[in-house]
């Protein structure tokens, strides 16, 4: 992988506001990464300074080892969950209606 990609992908995470989230499969879409295991990988390794805690798997579900921690971080930025579950179609980062098609918003 290389840095520019690297970076493109922190960027758009970086970019995903509090009360939202992603999958790691929009993020791997809006920035360009291969593949949402990359995203993931990203996350893990290099992280720890972004809201990772809004990035969750396709199913609205978060990573098994950081689901009480995540949810937590979750709610308290207004995001519900049913069960462990947060709804996609209600919370899921969605694009400004005059966004350009940048990295600032999925669709």
């Amino acid at each position: 992988m290389d840095d520019e990609l690297h970076e493109r992908v922190r960027e758009v995470i970086a970019s995903v506001p509090a009360g939202s989230v992603a999958t790691y499969g929009d993020i791997a879409s809006v920035s360009g990464a291969p593949s949402p295991r990359l995203v993931g990988r990203i996350l893990g390794e290099d992280g720890h300074d972004l809201p990772w805690h809004r990035i969750l798997r396709a199913d609205g579900t978060p990573a098994p080892h950081l689901v009480h921690e995540q949810l937590e971080r979750l709610r308290e930025e207004g995001v519900l969950t049913d069960g462990q579950r947060v709804d996609l179609r209600k919370y899921r980062w969605q694009r400004d209606p005059g966004d350009d098609g940048g990295p600032d918003a999925l669709f």
